[in-house]
């Protein structure tokens, strides 16, 4: 996602601010689990240690190919963490923002913004995975952050949920490209809607909760799936889509 929004700079911040923080702590960790690992269960001398910190320290700098993987693994740790403290408030969906079974048997999330054309691009491969498997419930959160026309749209889209029109809606707004103020228009009345989102504040309310989650999450753009404890970012495509589903149902 690009994005020059006052909320995009401040997601982007964060997520920079986190794997710096978790880039210190990887490299403490591979030190301290290295002296153990050469002296379990004996005290380390500080020459000893000194050593060992040199040892490291230069396999690194002759392999700093090692780095992104361990901390790709290390923050894949510690989102599915996250995922599971979150699971309710993030498989829960708000009134009618959700397809497939209702009780199906995996949940897959899609954080989305109606401006964001890799969502839209993303928009056959949910459709396809809906279709293929009827033990799987799909779930929309509505994450503006490409503008005020896709704020906009959000709320209409959760007054639509309310509605019980929210698939409609979702699927047309989506056909008809960028959700400017007449696409919304349109993908109303082909959604037989013409709720409004003025007279309720529970509307801001669920996309400021999305908010937190996302920084939760450290999502840094749209779309981003959450399948089981994993994050998918991006528009991964079907097949990712499909693995992390089949992974998911494995883990049950």
């Amino acid at each position: 996602m690009t994005d020059d929004t006052g909320a995009g700079r401040g997601f982007t911040g964060f997520i920079r601010k986190r794997r710096m923080i978790l880039a210190a702590g990887l490299v403490g960790v591979l030190l301290g689990a290295s002296a153990m690992a050469l002296a379990p269960g004996a005290p380390v001398s500080g020459q000893d240690r000194a050593a060992i910190e040199k040892i490291v320290h230069d396999y690194i700098l002759a392999h700093p190919e090692i780095i992104p993987e361990a901390m790709e693994r290390l923050q894949a740790r510690e989102i599915a963490k996250v995922v599971d403290a979150n699971r309710k408030a993030i498989e829960t969906p708000f009134a009618g923002a959700w397809a497939g079974a209702a009780d199906g048997d995996v949940v897959l999330v899609e954080f989305f913004d109606y401006a964001c054309g890799y969502c839209r691009a993303s928009q056959p491969d949910v459709e396809r995975l809906l279709k293929e498997d009827k033990k799987l419930k799909v779930v929309w959160r509505e994450f503006p952050v490409l503008g005020e026309d896709s704020r906009k749209a959000a709320l209409v889209s959760l007054a639509a949920a309310e509605a019980g029109k929210y698939k409609a809606f979702h699927d047309k707004l989506f056909a008809l490209g960028r959700p400017s103020p007449d696409a919304v228009k349109s993908a109303q009345a082909a959604a037989g809607t013409s709720a409004s989102p003025s007279a309720s504040p529970r509307f801001d309310a669920e996309i400021e909760k999305n908010y937190d989650l996302a920084r939760a999450l450290s999502l840094t753009g749209t779309p981003a799936f959450i399948v089981g404890g994993k994050v998918l970012q991006g528009a991964v495509g079907y097949d990712a889509l499909k693995d992390a589903i089949v992974e998911a149902r494995a883990k049950k």
